[in-house]
């Protein structure tokens, strides 16, 4: 009886037993409606390889491509009130708060990391939409701060990677009061002569535009992503006429100046390894010798081969 009840039966019931398929397998593209394989989709960057479409890439995913070998230091953040203003809406804003904190894995929106890109260190922060859209409050402020002291402090450049729905309503005033507080960590890295790159990603929105997002010393932006202070419904309902296609996105604010470049995802290292190091006045990255053999000619006349390396232009 035991053999039958520990063996046979689990197998029997195994084999009826319906098989849980993971949430998230197939992702379907919002232009084309293509389904990717979520594996697929993260070995392309979060990119949707048919239709080019960026699809919003996780912030430690950003961290570890930007970085040598994926390879970087966690930065910690400073810890402020949890809810300074009791909010409570449908939810009170500490339930909203932990819901957050459960799906990401992290304490807030922004996520700090130091590192190297081609070898010359680097500052970098990740805003991530999935912690409450990206919003801005107390924590955030604190976060994007420290990151550009620290980067001031190790004299390296700082790279802010954007996505947000602008300033946490939750925090009234004190959400608020974080866009001044970043212009002037901005001002801070100009003093003292650090570069500050900002990648504008998809959607960039609300109080964050009307600060740190659009105070870079170069603005890049990735395909497609969504640009503004208020939203293209909200203009239109307000100003009672249609806006023009493409109207706040990446390639519209090119074309019109409010963004210096327009990146690929699979682009943007080099993109910014490159602007890293003109703007630090760094070497440029050096290429491997050429070998090369050349005839050389001794005394008796006999010829051989001299190895000798030289440096590609």
């Amino acid at each position: 009886m035991n053999w039958i009840n520990n063996v046979v039966r689990p197998k029997i019931q195994g084999i009826w037993r319906k098989r849980e398929v993971p949430e998230n397998l197939w992702v379907k593209c919002p232009e084309t409606g293509e389904m990717v394989f979520h594996r697929d989709l993260e070995a392309n960057l979060h990119v949707v390889p048919g239709s080019g479409y960026h699809m919003r890439m996780p912030s430690a995913a950003r961290l570890k491509h930007l970085f040598d070998n994926g390879e970087y230091v966690d930065l910690e953040t400073p810890e402020v009130p949890a809810d300074p203003l009791k909010f409570r809406d449908e939810r009170r804003y500490t339930e909203r708060l932990r819901a957050a904190r459960a799906k990401t894995d992290r304490s807030d929106a922004v996520r700090l990391g130091y590192g190297t890109l081609d070898g010359l260190p680097v500052t970098a922060a990740v805003q991530d939409f999935d912690f409450m859209g990206g919003s801005l409050g107390m924590a955030a402020g604190e976060a994007v701060i420290t990151g550009m002291e620290t980067a001031a402090q190790r004299q390296t450049p700082f790279i802010m990677f954007i996505s947000s729905g602008g300033a946490r309503m939750q925090e009234g005033i004190l959400s608020l009061m974080q866009m001044p507080r970043t212009t002037i960590g901005v001002q801070m890295l100009r003093e003292a002569g650090l570069p500050y790159l900002v990648v504008l990603t998809n959607p960039t929105t609300g109080g964050v535009t009307a600060s740190y997002a659009m105070l870079g010393d170069i603005q890049i932006a990735e395909p497609g992503a969504l640009i503004g202070f208020a939203g293209p419904r909200v203009i239109e309902q307000t100003i009672r006429e249609k806006l023009p296609p493409g109207f706040q996105r990446a390639e519209y604010l090119e074309k019109h100046g409010m963004v210096d470049m327009v990146v690929h995802r699979h682009d943007l290292r080099a993109t910014l390894s490159r602007l890293c190091r003109i703007m630090m006045q760094a070497p440029s990255l050096a290429e491997e010798p050429v070998v090369t053999a050349e005839p050389v000619v001794d005394e008796e006349g006999s010829g051989h081969g001299q190895i000798s390396a030289e440096a590609a232009d």
